[in-house]
Order: C-alpha cells, then sequence, then structure tokens
C-alpha cells in the first residue's frame, strides 16, 4: 500500500484545506465551541482546517473510521501519544537550537533534536508491529515508516548521530582557574575528589535535616565566558568538533515531509477521542453513523446538543438526549411546542450530527444513519444589523433567498424561528411559501417555529413537540418527541409560576 496521508486520499487534498474558512453554520449550530476545545490543547498543530473541512466521500470516510477504531484501542493511543509527545520534545530543541547564539551550543541542541527523531520513529515501527492494526490508513503508515528506517538515508543519519554523540561523550578536559584567568587543557587522568568527600561528610549525617542548599539557575543560552571555554575545548578536539560542523551542515533538512505530515495528521484523532472521553465517562453514548450518498431516509437514537453538554458537565447538570427519524419520502421535521422547551437545542444536536459525521468523525448518539449533506445551511436568529439598513423582515428574507439559491437537493436546512417580526396571518403565508420551495427542492430539513399549521402541511413534514411535565406545565422536560402539535405554548402556566398574570399583578401593586 502506498501512504500519503491519514487523513485525506492525498496530500495535495489536505494543501488545499489549509485554506478553507469556518463553514458559515459554525456559529449557529455552535460547533465553533465545539472546534474551539478540541483543538486549543493541540494549538501548534493548527488544526482547525481540518474541522473546517467536511468531506463528501464515502470511502475517505470510511478510511477515516477504521484510523479512529484503531486508536480507541488503548495500547495503540498511548504508542501514538508517545510518539507525538517525542516530536514535540524534537521540535522543541529544533526551537531551542535557533534561539540560542554560540555555534557549538547550537549544534548540540541539534543533535538531540535528530536523536529525539531517531528514537521516536524507532519506537513506534517497532510498537505498530506488535499491536492489532486494522485500518488501512497505520497499516500503509507503518509500512512506509519501515522502509523509510531501513532506507540508506536514515540508516546513515541514525548511524552518524549515535557515533557523534558517543565521540562528544568522550571529551573530557580541566578547567585552571586562577583569579580572572582560566586555563582550559586535556584532562589528564586526575582524580575526582567527589566521592570521597561525599563520603567524609557522610558519617554527620543526623537524619532528616533542614535543606539549606541554594539552587542554581541553570540558564540554557551560555554566557560569555562559558562560550569561550567551550570553543577552547573545540580546539583541544578539533576532529570530533568538525565532525558536528560537517554533521549539523549536511542535516539541516533531515525531517522527512510525509512524517511530519502524518506527525500533524494524526493530531486530529487524537484531540478528538481526548475530547469524547470527556463525555463517555459520564455515560453519554457515541457512535460510528452508517452514511449514505442516496439514500435520504435518516434516523438516530439519543443525540444530543455537544456544545450544551460541555457546559452541562462543567457545571454539574444534567444531558437531555432526543432521537428522530425520516422514513420515506418524509423530509423536514417542524418542531413545535413552549418556548425554552428544548427546540433549538434539538435542531442544534441534529445539525451537529450532519456536519460531525461528514468529518469522519464517532457522533454523540447511541446510532445514527444518515444521509451525508453537501452542505449544511442554517439561519438562526440574529441582532440586527444598523449599517446594512434593513429591518428584521427584510433580513430574514435576504438570508432566505441566498439559502434557496444556493441549495441543492442534497442540502441539509436548519431553520429557528423565522418570520416573528410579521403579524402571525403573514407569516404563515410566508412560511408556507418557503416550505413549499423546500419540498419541491428535496432537501432534508429541520424547522423550529411557533406555527402550528406547518407541522401537518405535507406528507413530506414529521411533526415534533417539545414536551413539558403534564402534573407541572411550566417544568420544561426538554424531551422532543414525535407526536402532532398540540398548540399548546403554555404561557399561563408560565405566568402563573412567576406571579405575572392579571391577579398576581393586580396583587402585588396593591400591596
Amino acid at each position: 500500500m502506498v501512504f500519503r496521508s491519514i487523513l485525506f486520499a492525498d496530500s495535495e487534498q489536505g494543501q488545499q484545506a489549509e485554506a478553507n474558512p469556518v463553514p458559515p453554520c459554525f456559529s449557529d449550530l455552535q460547533l465553533e465551541r465545539i472546534i474551539e476545545s478540541i483543538t486549543t490543547p493541540k494549538e501548534d498543530y493548527r488544526l482547525r482546517p481540518f474541522f473546517y473541512t467536511p468531506l463528501r466521500d464515502l470511502d475517505l470516510i470510511a478510511y477515516r473510521h477504521e484510523v479512529m477504531r484503531d486508536l480507541e484501542k488503548p495500547k495503540v493511543f498511548a504508542l501514538l501519544d508517545q510518539f507525538s509527545k517525542h516530536m514535540r520534545t524534537m521540535h522543541r530543541y529544533r526551537e531551542q537550537a535557533e534561539k540560542l547564539y554560540y555555534r557549538y551550543q547550537q549544534e548540540r541542541w541539534w543533535l538531540d533534536a535528530i536523536d529525539h527523531y531517531c528514537q521516536a520513529l524507532v519506537t513506534l515501527a517497532q510498537g505498530l508491529k506488535q499491536l492489532p492494526i486494522e485500518s488501512r490508513g497505520l497499516r500503509a503508515f507503518l509500512s512506509y515508516l519501515q522502509d523509510y528506517l531501513t532506507s540508506p538515508a536514515f540508516l546513515a543519519l541514525q548511524q552518524e548521530t549515535e557515533a557523534l554523540k558517543e565521540a562528544l561523550a568522550q571529551v573530557h578536559y580541566c578547567l585552571h582557574i586562577k583569579g580572572d584567568a582560566v586555563t582550559v587543557r586535556l584532562y589528564a587522568g586526575e582524580e575526582d575528589y567527589s566521592a570521597e568527600i561525599e563520603a567524609t561528610f557522610a558519617r554527620f549525617k543526623q537524619g532528616a535535616v533542614k535543606d539549606y542548599s541554594v539552587k542554581l539557575i541553570d540558564w540554557q543560552e551560555m554566557n560569555h565566558v562559558e562560550a569561550q571555554i567551550l570553543e577552547r575545548v573545540a580546539r583541544l578536539y578539533p576532529t570530533v568538533f568538525a565532525q558536528l560542523d560537517d554533521y549539523c551542515l549536511r542535516y539541516q533538512w533531515y525531517l522527512d515531509e510525509t512524517i511530519a505530515r502524518f506527525e500533524r495528521e494524526i493530531q486530529f484523532y487524537l484531540a478528538y477521542l481526548e475530547y469524547l472521553a470527556t463525555f463517555r465517562r459520564r455515560g453519554l453514548p457515541f457512535c460510528y453513523p452508517q452514511l449514505s450518498l442516496e439514500e435520504k431516509a435518516s434516523a438516530a437514537e439519543d443525540c444530543f446538543d455537544l456544545a450544551l453538554a460541555d457546559l452541562l458537565l462543567r457545571e454539574g447538570g444534567h444531558v437531555v438526549s432526543n432521537s428522530f427519524a425520516l422514513a420515506g419520502r418524509e423530509r423536514v421535521l417542524i418542531v413545535t411546542g413552549p418556548n425554552q422547551g428544548g427546540k433549538t437545542t434539538f435542531a442544534r444536536a441534529v445539525g451537529q450530527l450532519y456536519y460531525l459525521a461528514s468529518l469522519g468523525c464517532p457522533v454523540p448518539a447511541r446510532s445514527a444513519r444518515l444521509f451525508l449533506p453537501d452542505r449544511i445551511f442554517t439561519h438562526f436568529e440574529r441582532e440586527e444589523q444598523i449599517e446594512n439598513l434593513r429591518g428584521k423582515l427584510e433580513d430574514d428574507l435576504v438570508r432566505l433567498r441566498t439559502i434557496l439559491e444556493q441549495a441543492t437537493p442534497a442540502s441539509l436546512i436548519i431553520l429557528n424561528e423565522i418570520f416573528t417580526s410579521t403579524t402571525l396571518q403573514d407569516a404563515l403565508f410566508l412560511s408556507q411559501q418557503i416550505l413549499r420551495r423546500l419540498l419541491a427542492l428535496d432537501v432534508l430539513g429541520v424547522w423550529v417555529t411557533f406555527l402550528d399549521e406547518l407541522a401537518s402541511y405535507s406528507y413530506q413534514t414529521v411533526s415534533m413537540v417539545a414536551e413539558v411535565d403534564p402534573g407541572d406545565p411550566a417544568r420544561r422536560t426538554f424531551r422532543v418527541l414525535r407526536r402532532p402539535a398540540d398548540g399548546l405554548a403554555y404561557a399561563l402556566a408560565l405566568a402563573q409560576k412567576y406571579r405575572l398574570t392579571s391577579a398576581c399583578l393586580k396583587e402585588r401593586l396593591q400591596a
């Protein structure tokens, strides 16, 4: 197998992903919060463009699923995580070498960086060979890595690195300090009195006592005196330091491009699985969805809003999950019910489900069977923008026209409480016209609305209602169930709960 990328079909596709902007649906679906939580711990790897690049290639998504499943094996995850730590150390050494001023100190840091690089790759290859790797991606990478490690170029790099480290370890010298004069000379077998001194004073040790030693700061940058000493040591060992100069000159570009790309791209999987681990420890389900480019019938069991779940778990709250299904010619979920009942959260959860599925990631649901959309369009309420001189109704219509012009039969459209600024009669007329266009286009959709009439508009629409506690209509359950719209807003129950009915207000004013 030929290895090109652990994320994409080829390296060119990965390079194109670098230029992708933030998808317009991110704000409405709160995907930006999710991606920020995933990528922030690995900010150095610049992972956001990968999450801004949804796929519509079922084989490539299956390719990612296979890698994810391999990495869900604890030993495989631990091995790749260890590899990442070794490589991060290598990068820190490279960066430190570039910051230093004195040549020989720079070169020693560079040598140590290459040593970490060689050790990281050898350890990774040995580990992968011993583990049950099943994904096409990791098996192809292992094949590439084995070929690379046995190549003349890498073997020469590894052997020269080990030989040079050994040669530098044999560098011994003596300092003679008298006043301001420092003399550097070869080591001539002088005795080391350190062990003898420690043994002499050990007899005075009387158990645990207060430590009065002062910790000296060990600066990574040498001072001018240390640099002058090192220059003279180099004169004492000209052959070794000449080899160090030549080594660093020849291996400025030692880092293999394919391995560097793999190191970065594998973080996409590691970061996502680390993020999911928090939710799984609290019992929330994730699954690998079944996807189709042709069958629009879709269903999900126990899906939930990942951004809200993150917030609730931090605050010790309870996460409510919901299910939905579109069968046969059903296309649009019409969600009605009382305010603050979880309708918008449900719509966001559905949008997140479809988007994360298009990334080839496990999705927040117990099970899911989804149509893979070409794009996700959203229309959520926004604050009026004074600079565009448009009223709210006009702004709604302009945004909807843009969506309808760009959408295809393969798109997913999520609408949330549109036409709230006009009369009920006008809102119903406009909504029916929009719904007629959506059904004619044959798109999949979720529409949160206060207009119950839309729920029974067509055999292609499915009515879902946000539930309340039957014993206490003022209490929201945040469950959204498939059933006919009932037209109950439960406004009176809320008014009574907060003592805002006419009778309560009169009583409070009189008091």
